[in-house]
């Protein structure tokens, strides 16, 4: 069996993993731990888009993307596909949702299922990061910003004219820095220039005149 013949045997994840789990405090242990995860992967399944702390959102989107990728991979007659799918999700009808709804939309999709964005941070408010987890093709409105499909308003036409302009008028400001400072230097220059000339020729004369005064004798 080749290379390429086992990488069709294992889930490839399209986002990049934490090679070290985060401890989640909990009075309850490690299990209580996993019981957070399992709850979040399936509000995730349900509402497809969830707000929560970040590291658990950053931890619990790895296992939701396994989930996914296997169902895609195997589907809902693979027993161990199934078990994983039970255990993972705790609504049991979601498990319908996963084969039916989810398996035939990213089954075509060669980018990761789930998206992560950081939200914006209340001030004042909690000093916890706070994330969106969601997944891709959701029916919500997207939280990213379409900047390429309104540039043709005219508010946003006025707006690139007046930055334009403005920019244009910094530009000019600038050079005309730059040419005066220029100038200035080519001013002190000469100025400099003429000092050393000056005190040359009177160096010369000097040397000159120390000469004539000698002859004579």
């Amino acid at each position: 069996m080749n290379q390429a013949e086992i990488n069709k045997l294992v889930s490839q994840l399209r986002i990049r993993v934490n090679p070290r789990l985060r401890k989640f405090r909990n009075p309850l242990g490690p299990e209580e731990r996993l019981n957070k995860l399992r709850k979040t992967v399936t509000a995730l399944i349900k509402h497809e888009r969830i707000e929560l702390n970040y590291p658990r959102a950053d931890e619990s989107r790895m296992y939701a993307e396994r989930l996914i990728s296997d169902a895609i991979r195997y589907g809902d007659c693979h027993k161990s596909t199934m078990e994983m799918a039970d255990y993972w999700i705790v609504e049991k009808q979601l498990i319908h949702k996963l084969f039916k709804v989810l398996v035939p939309r990213y089954e075509n999709y060669t980018i990761a299922y789930t998206r992560l964005l950081k939200a914006p941070k209340p001030y004042p408010g909690e000093k916890h990061l706070k994330a969106v987890l969601e997944l891709r093709g959701n029916p919500y409105p997207s939280l990213i910003p379409d900047t390429q499909s309104n540039r043709s308003l005219l508010h946003n036409v006025l707006l690139d004219e007046a930055r334009k302009a403005f920019r244009a008028e910094k530009y000019k400001e600038i050079a005309a820095k730059v040419t005066a400072n220029f100038k200035e230097g080519d001013k002190q220059r000469t100025e400099h220039d003429e000092v050393a000339e000056k005190l040359q020729e009177d160096e010369d004369k000097t040397k000159n005149t120390g000469i004539k005064a000698e002859t004579p004798t």
